[in-house]
């Protein structure tokens, strides 16, 4: 055994410190911890697998499991755990519910190294077997959730880098629930505005009859309830970002008022005259097409134009291929504090069935099913069952309406695009359509010239 396995030896007291040397003569890179702190210093600087530590003969002390959750949680599931003990000792039922809990394995003492060995091995097998892809570098980017290393996502991240170094206006697009305030946090956080504030507003959350003096703020005494003076969103984001989600439900009689402050960069509070001059880089986001909203005269035209300067579309989970997985095992981790120290993951068909689900609910919906899979997952592995997916998950889908006619659309336009050499006027011309609205179809679908 020349390949110097890693091994953490926790807390060898007694006895245990025996095991030394025939750890080390057997191949095993054996790392020592006296403490918590020193043991999860070690998980967090080696690749260990294996954990060994001996229940002391005064038994479990009341924090025996703090301890051990405690040096788990940075790898959770790639280090199984072999507890050494008296043999007396398990007609506990304290020490059996602990081992059962937190063990792969246990050794009774005096230790049979050979027994011990093999044990240690098949333990370090299982680990490697048991242990999560990694996330890499390329399959994340810095913001919690903003993960995936599929098409579509690498384009938003390229996007997010390419708008970020300008200080224009931003329209973030897409269905609910896809991350679109992290990508405007992104964006925020990647500019020179960054330190600076970063203030969030749903539009669609604001009562109607409050929307401009949230947004613009007010005077003491302007209206009935107006004590004081209040400072609107727009001034509080002075100098960083104001980022205005479901942009597409502010109130017609309201969208020339924010018009005017992207054409002039000034306000007026509620009940005030004076002109206050606000330098806050405006991004904003919709799940509705505001297109069509133009079309039916509920959104200015002219507004959209001011404020869809630079486009970022973040695409629905249904069509980020591959980043499911890496999706489900990126918050199994995340939420690793939540768990018991024995459950392992998922099983192969909880993966099958996550791999088949629609996700309406995207991001969010596959965050909520694993969060209580986790808290309701009795056994190692987390079932189809557990995440709320039964059979029929696994049955091809019946798209709707939408669906159709938006995968005819994108059909359509590739076809044409790969006949006219890409060349995107003989494109829209054998479209029927206009130029511009072919561009506008590209950037809906996501479809690259």
């Amino acid at each position: 055994m020349g390949d110097h396995r890693g091994l953490l030896y926790y807390r060898p007291q007694g006895e245990a410190r025996q095991l030394l040397p025939v750890l080390s003569e057997a191949g095993w890179d054996v790392h020592i911890a006296e403490t918590a702190d020193e043991a999860v210093d070690a998980l967090a600087e080696t690749s260990i697998k294996v954990g060994l530590t001996p229940l002391g003969s005064k038994g479990p002390t009341r924090d025996t499991s703090e301890r051990l959750r405690s040096v788990d949680v940075p790898a959770p599931s790639s280090v199984e755990w072999i507890a050494l003990l008296e043999e007396d000792r398990l007609e506990s039922d304290t020490y059996r519910n602990l081992i059962a809990e937190y063990f792969y394995d246990y050794h009774t003492l005096p230790a049979d190294t050979a027994r011990l060995l093999v044990s240690l091995g098949h333990a370090y097998g299982m680990a490697q077997i048991l242990a999560p892809e990694t996330v890499t570098e390329a399959a994340h980017s810095d913001e919690p959730e903003m993960v995936g290393v599929s098409v579509p996502m690498q384009m938003v991240f390229q996007a997010i880098r390419k708008v970020a170094s300008v200080d224009a206006a931003v329209l973030i697009t897409g269905e609910s629930k896809t991350n679109k305030e992290l990508a405007a946090r992104a964006i925020h956080e990647r500019s020179n505005r960054a330190g600076q504030p970063f203030i969030a507003v749903n539009c669609g959350a604001l009562p109607a009859s409050l929307v401009q003096s949230e947004l613009f703020g007010h005077e003491k005494g302007s209206f009935t309830g107006a004590y004081e003076r209040k400072i609107g969103f727009i001034e509080a984001a002075a100098g960083g970002t104001l980022f205005l989600d479901e942009i597409g439900d502010l109130p017609l009689e309201l969208q020339v008022n924010l018009l005017r402050f992207l054409q002039e960069g000034t306000i007026q509070r509620v009940g005030s005259r004076e002109k206050l001059h606000v330098d806050a880089r405006i991004i904003a986001a919709t799940r509705v097409d505001l297109d069509k909203a133009v079309d039916d005269c509920r959104f200015r035209e002219d507004l959209y134009y001011r404020l869809n300067v630079l486009g970022v579309h973040m695409p629905a989970l249904r069509e980020r291929e591959g980043d499911v997985e890496l999706l489900a095992r990126y918050f199994f981790e995340y939420f690793a504090k939540e768990r018991r120290a024995r459950l392992r993951g998922f099983s192969s068909a909880a993966l099958k069935a996550m791999c088949q689900h629609d996700w309406t609910g995207n991001v969010r919906e596959l965050i909520n099913r694993v969060r209580r899979a986790i808290v309701m997952c009795e056994g190692k592995l987390i079932s189809a069952a557990d995440l709320g997916l039964g059979r029929e998950e696994i049955e091809r889908r019946i798209l709707t309406l939408e669906e159709v006619r938006a995968k005819a659309e994108r059909d359509a336009i590739r076809l044409a695009l790969g006949k006219s050499g890409k060349n995107v006027s003989l494109a829209a011309r054998s479209l029927g359509v206009s130029r511009v609205t072919l561009y506008r179809l590209m950037y809906k679908h996501n479809v690259q010239a």
